[in-house]
């Protein structure tokens, strides 16, 4: 299979369905109080069912609004929407309602689909208000006094017998059609929706399916857990289908280890702040073996890591290495279902002592790179040479360079066709055909290796690999009386916390400046929320060398002076 000679993400997926048993299952969802399991066959009569009833209601290039949690009807609707010709636009289940109001004012979609009453409840006053909105599809029944002739069952659709004429291509697909929109935040607070293209998301599957060619070899497993409205998940849910992969949605985050215990994975994507709760998990109990299996343990990590550096090892040592193998390596291996081959880790920087001590115990732990604006990613390590404090060569296809003052620059059909209805941030970025993706780096001019040194621009990447507009938040500060200044930090963290200079006349009302806080927490999305704040009482000025001429937070000089203050956050 040469992705090169698809046109379209649709394209991709009907080709594979011709080549799979059309009664094997492909999805299932591991919701005890919905359980899902859906063949290829059924799949692809979903797909076609909506899509009759999309292009009904859609004229081509129309937005589709997607708002639910990861389930089987989630692919259903992404692919459905596009071989309507329509643009799907992914939403976070955690928005808050302005959130939902902002982005369908800024993309106008046509359509909603949305799957329950608790995510309805949250968009039907902005339904109400908007003309442009033609139908609403829930998957789940929703509050009966909600039903008009707008809303339409998703259920119901599926329940109609396919005919021979519902089943239709789409010629209308090039590579550089828009495929989706995925909204990241901006620097400037508004968040931005991206659009990718069929042909940028399929360029990312031709590198995702060479890092994944030596993991596997019988038919995979994935265990889909991460929001598919972020690009990175989105993606590889198209990996999945390029290589005809049996898909787990999870139930929730809470269930993780359940739910790995029972679909038994060959590959899993995280983010880092998984990988740190693992660390923290399964370091915590090695600490507390004693006498002969203490000894193991650390055989198992520091042997591991010389075999990850490539070092030499003695005969003794290699001796030693294949005993802690069975005896260490492979019950760890056990815990996750005894089929891992690898973790992918994209999303924000992995600790460098993590990935180290992941590999060494026998949980191969591959870091990426990438951007929503990349279609995601730019660069991933392979299996066969992991170096952890790198993200790995660029994917075929990609061409990565440093500019002189050290920003990466990336260009390749991977790279967005733009932003939606903002031409001036579009140019701002995008020039003359190369991203500037405004994080600092350098290329291992041995092996192409890309490493990540810094960031350039403000934009907060969690621990959870979400991207937040600290100057979103930090207007909202400011906004009030109560509040001077603030800065909100979290960058690979769990949480965000904020410095605060309250103005002179709340220097000594951390109560009051807490009321502020909670109120604007409210507003703010799970992932945005502010957990912990100190007041501080000298300004940031251009004189004390904390702001720009141009009145900006020079944010690592800030986090410098603070660091004390900031670490402290994160200990309790």
């Amino acid at each position: 299979m040469n992705l090169n000679d698809f046109n379209s993400l649709v394209d991709l997926f009907f080709y594979q369905t011709e080549k799979q048993n059309p009664a094997s299952i492909f999805l299932e969802w591991l919701n005890p109080k919905n359980k899902k399991k859906l063949t290829w066959g059924e799949t692809s009569s979903n797909i076609y069912k909506l899509a009759k009833i999309l292009k009904e209601n859609i004229v081509d290039g129309d937005r589709c609004l997607l708002v639910s949690e990861n389930r089987p009807e989630w692919l259903i609707s992404d692919i459905a929407i596009m071989l309507a010709n329509g643009i799907t636009v992914p939403a976070y289940t955690t928005y808050t309602e302005k959130d939902y109001k902002y982005l369908i004012e800024d993309c106008q979609p046509s359509v909603i689909i949305v799957s329950n009453d608790e995510m309805h409840n949250k968009l039907k006053n902005i339904i109400k208000e908007k003309d442009f909105i033609k139908k609403v599809i829930t998957f789940e029944k929703i509050q009966e006094e909600d039903y008009n002739n707008k809303y339409l069952d998703f259920n119901f659709i599926i329940k109609n017998n396919l005919q021979a004429n519902d089943k239709f291509k789409n010629l209308d697909l090039k590579r550089n059609s828009p495929a989706c929109i995925i909204y990241t935040s901006g620097t400037g607070g508004d968040p931005k929706g991206v659009i990718l293209s069929h042909g940028g998301i399929l360029n990312n599957l031709e590198g995702a399916c060479e890092i994944l060619k030596p993991l596997i070899d019988k038919r995979p497993i994935f265990l889909t857990w991460l929001p598919l409205s972020h690009s990175y998940e989105h993606t590889v849910q198209f990996a999945q289908i390029a290589v005809g992969a049996k898909v787990f949605y999870a139930e929730k985050i809470e269930k993780l280890l359940d739910n790995i215990s029972e679909a038994k994975p060959t590959i899993m994507t995280a983010v880092p702040r998984f990988y740190q709760n693992l660390y923290n998990k399964i370091n915590m109990n090695m600490k507390k073996a004693k006498g002969f299996k203490a000894k193991l343990i650390k055989a198992t990590i520091d042997l591991g890591k010389k075999e990850l550096l490539k070092q030499k090892m003695n005969f003794s040592e290699k001796l030693m290495n294949s005993i802690v193998n069975v005896l260490v390596r492979k019950k760890v291996k056990k815990q996750f279902g005894g089929n891992l081959k690898a973790f992918v880790s994209g999303g924000g920087a992995l600790d460098k002592e993590i990935g180290e001590f992941l590999n060494a115990i026998g949980l191969p732990t591959l870091q990426g790179y990438g951007l929503t604006e990349t279609s995601p990613v730019v660069s991933c390590n392979p299996i066969h040479k992991i170096r952890v404090e790198t993200v790995g060569p660029p994917f075929k296809g990609n061409q990565v360079k440093i500019a002189e003052d050290g920003e990466i620059l990336v260009k390749g059909e991977n790279v967005m066709l733009g932003y939606w209805n903002n031409k001036e941030d579009t140019e701002k970025v995008l020039r003359d055909g190369w991203l500037y993706t405004g994080d600092i780096g350098e290329i291992d001019p041995q092996d192409g290796y890309l490493k990540i040194t810094d960031r350039k621009k403000d934009i907060i990447v969690s621990a959870g690999g979400d991207n937040i507009s600290p100057a979103k938040i930090e207007n909202q500060l400011s906004n009030s009386p109560a509040i001077d200044q603030s800065m909100v930090y979290g960058d690979g963290k769990n949480y965000l916390v904020a410095l605060i200079i309250p103005s002179k006349e709340f220097t000594n009302q951390k109560e009051k400046i807490n009321e502020i806080v909670n109120e604007i927490n409210n507003n703010l999305t799970l992932v945005e929320k502010i957990k912990k704040f100190q007041l501080i009482n000298e300004n940031f000025s251009i004189e004390n060398g904390l702001l720009t001429p141009t009145m900006k937070v020079k944010r690592n000089k800030v986090v410098a002076k603070y660091k004390n203050i900031l670490e402290n956050f994160y200990k309790n």
